[in-house]
């Protein structure tokens, strides 16, 4: 069956990491990317390690199954084709400045103009409005000005960002997410609109507990570890070979939990409730391990789970990729070289979707202006 976005064109002038997770999560659901890159080197992440042949894992794992021309939008010949291929996308990505596509002559108002239906999506540091929408940002920057960096980490110990770069990703989402709104509303009036996605914004808008928090009890949180700070138990625990975690998230699974682990807790005053539980979550996590500890981190995720409680190990990446849940789930695929054979792993479409394909490869990642003439045929200039 036709994937939902087969047929749409997206015209992606994105770099690094934020635009080009938008762009991928469009290409998996069927919408075609011409990426526009520029001529001296293209996209940073081609230069990014680890490689394989010369080519960068990290560029395929975010731009396979998409399309390369190089042009230089200061030059005329290149501006004729960009011409070309505006009049025939849906879509635009980019992730420049505020002021830099303006300044070429391709501001959204501009485009507006000439092409009422083109949808228009930005993804940027700061947003384009604001003192600071001019500024550079990184993902460690916006993880950092956000928030999300002073409530990851240990107790006590220096603030740290998160694993995954969480700062573009998250943006990267959202954007997506406006694009497919403003597809929808394009349905009912015929024309498109501007997208403004902040990274910045966009870490604000996750933290969800931390600003219930901060704003009821005039204290911001700080960070806690493994442990959530508004849900008991709900974190890392040891057993007799090392951490796993549990997170019983309610009185029904505390008392499982209890039951389970053989602890009398369920009547005491101190663990009656989630909220008395967090203010003893401390002693709570030692009379747990003082039974966790008596066996391996196996043994007790096996009785857990036999019990309905939420339980699992911390994997590594690699067990992850060969975890049987995620490899049921087709979320380890293949991404093929140019001739057919598998390259790279890459993280599968999270978004399962009745009557769509799910393939269990990707398309090549383009090499720079590696599509040029496939791309010019199309337009009927060659």
């Amino acid at each position: 069956m036709a994937l939902p976005l087969s047929g749409l064109m997206v015209l992606d002038l994105t770099h690094v990491l934020a635009g080009p997770y938008c762009s991928m999560t469009l290409a998996d659901m069927g919408a075609t990317i011409i990426k526009v890159e520029r001529p001296d080197g293209g996209d940073d992440t081609r230069a990014f390690p680890p490689f394989k042949d010369g080519k960068s894992a990290y560029f395929a794992a975010i731009n396979h199954g998409k399309k390369s021309i190089a042009l230089n939008l200061k030059n005329e010949d290149d501006c004729a084709i960009f011409e070309i291929l505006l009049a025939r996308a849906d879509i635009i990505l980019e992730n420049f400045r505020p002021g830099v596509m303006e300044r070429m002559g391709y501001g959204y108002e501009s485009l507006h103009q000439r092409y009422p239906r083109l949808i228009y999506g930005a993804v940027s540091g700061f947003g384009h409005t604001g003192p600071d929408a001019k500024r550079p940002a990184y993902d460690m920057v916006v993880q950092a000005r956000g928030g999300v960096m002073s409530i990851t980490g240990e107790k006590d110990r220096d603030p740290v960002r998160v694993g995954a770069s969480i700062g573009d990703i998250v943006a990267g989402m959202f954007l997506a997410q406006g694009v497919l709104a403003a597809l929808y509303d394009r349905e009912k009036t015929g024309k498109g609109r501007k997208i403004d996605v902040s990274m910045l914004d966009s870490q604000l808008a996750i933290l969800e507990h931390a600003i219930a928090i901060t704003t009821i009890t005039g204290k911001p949180p700080v960070p806690s570890g493994a442990r959530h700070p508004s849900i008991t138990p709900f974190e890392t625990f040891h057993a007799s070979d090392g951490l796993f975690v549990i997170a019983a998230g309610n009185d029904k699974l505390f008392e499982k939990l209890c039951i389970t682990l053989n602890l009398p807790l369920v009547g005491d005053e101190r663990f009656a409730t989630n909220a008395e539980r967090c203010k003893h979550a401390r002693l709570l996590k030692r009379l747990v391990e003082a039974v966790t500890l008596d066996n391996t981190r196996s043994y007790w995720i096996a009785k857990l789970t036999a019990a309905g409680v939420p339980t699992g190990p911390i994997q590594s990446v690699d067990q992850v990729l060969k975890d049987p849940q995620i490899l049921a789930r087709n979320m380890v695929v293949d991404v093929l070289d140019k001739n057919g054979r598998a390259a790279f792993k890459a993280a599968g479409n999270p978004i399962k979707m009745s009557d769509a394909t799910d393939a269990t490869t990707r398309a090549p990642a383009p090499d720079l202006d590696g599509n040029r003439g496939e791309i010019l045929r199309w337009l009927g200039q060659e």
